[in-house]
């Protein structure tokens, strides 16, 4: 009896222990997704790769892979049933997305963007499914090209100082302008113009305005900040150019204005002489003819009278 007691409970025990060494159906089929941690920087015009992989490492021939924008549905590229999918994709994708199948088996995929564009700037999720298990990681991609370089040419007199503009495109994302002088002291201020053309593309307008005939060259450098490439132009403004300046000038004003006021004052006190004689001028005209009148009234009474005697 003890025996087969004995004998039911190590039965037992070796099932529990067979059932623990077993794994389970459901975390067989989990994973991880990995991106990349840092942003991944194109160039306009070129390829360029998204990767994400599995952890654990597991065989990806057979899942369904999809790299989308900020929605599920904005789909850049759809790998399912071991084939490309292009219903579902975004038009600006079709033709120019593909998947780099070289590692599939050992859990690393990877979508590969040909003719990158400035739009494709921006943020990615990859998602893989297998089953109804599925994970996503978000990576950044960031696009970055050199435009064409600055044009500068001068513009004409501004102010007390010539104004200098300075021109460029074709750059992404949006440039640095900084103006400097010939001693390499930077400009502070001016005025800075962007757009954007339909690609996406920035142009760019700075104008200056150089009040020290000293400065000599002018320089106007654009810089794209994710490369760290900047294109460079230079001017020579001719100290003619300038407007004319003397330490005269500021005498010469006031004596201007007292000189000024002086003439006003005297046409002023002429006038006045002027307007004075000619009242006192009619008065007397005014008193002559009045004795005329008087004399030629009595005249006439007199001849009157003579004419009744």
């Amino acid at each position: 009896m003890e025996d087969c007691c004995r004998h039911s409970l190590l039965s037992h025990l070796s099932s529990l222990l067979l059932l623990f060494q077993l794994p389970f159906a459901g975390s067989a089929e989990e994973f991880v997704v990995i991106g990349p941690s840092d942003p991944i920087v194109a160039m306009l015009g070129g390829d360029v790769m998204l990767p994400c992989h599995l952890s654990p490492a597991m065989d990806m021939e057979n899942m369904e892979l999809r790299w989308f924008r900020s929605k599920f549905s904005e789909a850049a590229f759809i790998y399912q049933n071991q084939q490309e999918q292009r219903e579902e994709q975004l038009a600006q994708y079709a033709g120019r997305t593909s998947l780099v199948k070289d590692f599939l088996t050992q859990g690393e995929a990877a979508m590969r963007i040909h003719k990158v564009q400035a739009f494709d700037n921006g943020l990615y999720t990859c998602l893989f499914r297998k089953g109804n298990f599925y994970e996503e990681a978000n990576l950044e991609l960031m696009v970055a090209g050199v435009g064409s370089a600055p044009q500068v040419h001068i513009q004409g007199p501004e102010e007390d100082g010539i104004r200098v503009m300075c021109m460029a495109s074709g750059w992404f994302p949006k440039p640095q302008v900084q103006w400097r002088a010939l001693s390499g002291e930077k400009f502070l201020t001016f005025s800075e113009t962007y757009a954007q053309d339909a690609e996406g593309l920035y142009s760019v307008e700075a104008a200056l305005v150089v009040r020290d005939s000293s400065s000599g060259n002018v320089t106007c450098s654009v810089l794209n900040a994710i490369l760290g490439q900047e294109k460079v132009m230079a001017i020579f403004i001719p100290e003619p150019f300038f407007p004319q300046t003397s330490p005269w000038k500021p005498a010469f004003m006031v004596t201007l204005t007292v000189l000024t006021l002086l003439i006003f004052g005297a046409a002023y006190y002429t006038k006045r002489e002027h307007t004075a004689k000619q009242q006192e001028r009619q008065e007397w005209e005014k008193l002559h003819r009045d004795k005329e009148e008087d004399q030629q009234t009595k005249e006439k009474v007199l001849k009157d009278r003579d004419r009744e005697r």
